[in-house]
């Protein structure tokens, strides 16, 4: 596939002879496909913008925009796609990929899960990789894409799902699957799903426990911008036979471990590089820990990077996250390493003020003493990005 099949796939006949560069920046699904359209057509580099981004991403997405791209000495690279990564945790990045990377990530997503034709129910923004890929999927296969409000979808207006149409998905992220399991209705809705895929932030047994009960087809998953969405997935007849962690690699994507348990990725779905630069056709290393099961499954234990490091002892947020949530006290919570000038770091648990903070502390004492938390802060406006992301870099701000 080339970029004038995927024009034709958008319901356009013809690139522009003139290419130039266009900012994709739209908030409402029907006007970010438009616009997407007509970007395509412009036949130069596309880049998504988030509009609700704050004025420092906005200036370090501008700057990125300005700068002339490296030349690239590998023809079959375009990279002509620009998506956003980052931002709530760090500097804006922008993950070059084209129509050859996104056409290997729906062709294995359609080998992984046996299916032809994708249609989807689209909950996530089309401005980041999960909201856009799932658009992609039903792009590339003829398949039907139906956008819907989160805030409709939680106040109980639900689309009908038709039938003979080939099947359907969804993407949630752990919290929202966690509000709709609160709805009987809301469950029943979401058994009519192919699969419904729960990726962007780790889950926690309660949840996959309540998520089995409900007898609901879920899928999670593990992908990131730069691999064009999930490369693993559990299929949801292997988590309703009791398997856990992310399952199996998608057909398109090859997934290693090195000695420290970080994960890298390799296949044809990678990215080009970020934006203006290029990168190698080699694994991508990612700051992800895992380990495999002895069925084959991934399990995704956190960042690299996010580890606590207090008194010279390596805490999991994670492990500790698990732990505060099953006390049942609280719907939202995380886990971060706040500067301490003895330890250098202490445990912090920061959680919605609205929730409140009654709970049995001693349901935490099988956890090592380290990693119990030192300090218990609440947030008075609970930070989230577009996707459902808890902002941590924010968080870390408010407890210095």
């Amino acid at each position: 596939m080339d970029r004038a099949e995927l024009a034709r796939l958008l319901g356009i006949t013809s690139v522009d002879a003139k290419p130039r560069a266009v900012v994709v920046d739209e908030c409402e699904p029907e006007r970010f496909i438009a616009a997407f359209a007509k970007a395509v057509v412009a036949g130069g580099t596309v880049f998504l913008a988030d509009p609700e981004w704050g004025k420092t991403e906005r200036e370090q997405f501008n700057a990125l925009v300005t700068q002339s791209p490296v030349s690239c000495d590998v023809s079959s690279k375009s990279g002509w796609l620009c998506i956003p990564t980052g931002g709530s945790s760090g500097a804006i990045k922008l993950a070059r990929h084209d129509e050859a990377t996104l056409s290997a990530a729906v062709h294995g997503f359609c080998g992984h899960f046996g299916v032809r034709r994708v249609n989807a129910v689209g909950l996530l923004p089309l401005q980041h990789v999960s909201g856009f890929m799932a658009w992609m999927r039903t792009v590339f296969t003829g398949g039907r894409y139906l956008p819907w409000s989160w805030k409709a979808l939680e106040a109980g207006e639900r689309p009908a799902l038709p039938t003979g149409e080939g099947d359907w998905f969804l993407s949630l992220v752990p919290t929202q699957l966690q509000r709709l399991l609160a709805d009987p209705e809301a469950a029943d809705w979401l058994r009519g799903f192919r699969a419904v895929f729960v990726g962007g932030g780790p889950a926690w047994p309660e949840l996959m426990e309540a998520g089995a009960r409900a007898r609901l087809p879920l899928a999670f998953s593990y992908g990131m911008t730069e691999t064009a969405a999930m490369v693993v997935a559990l299929k949801p007849e292997e988590f309703s036979s009791g398997e856990l962690g992310c399952g199996s690699p998608l057909p398109h994507a090859r997934i290693a471990l090195d000695a420290d348990g970080r994960i890298s990725v390799a296949g044809a779905s990678l990215f080009h590089g970020y934006w203006p630069e290029w990168r190698a056709d080699e694994p991508w290393a990612t700051e992800d820990l895992g380990n495999f099961d002895e069925r084959g499954s991934l399990h995704v234990l956190g960042r690299f990077d996010a580890l606590i490091i207090t008194g010279g002892k390596k805490v999991d947020p994670a492990e500790v996250e698990a732990a505060l949530r099953a006390t049942g006290a609280f719907d939202d919570i995380a886990v971060i390493g706040v500067p301490d000038p003895e330890w250098g770091e202490v445990v912090a648990a920061f959680y919605p003020a609205s929730a409140g903070q009654e709970f049995n502390r001693p349901m935490l004492d099988h956890l090592a003493a380290h990693k119990r938390p030192k300090r218990y802060i609440a947030v008075p406006v609970w930070p989230r990005n577009a996707q459902g992301k808890v902002n941590r870099a924010e968080l870390r701000r408010l407890a210095l």
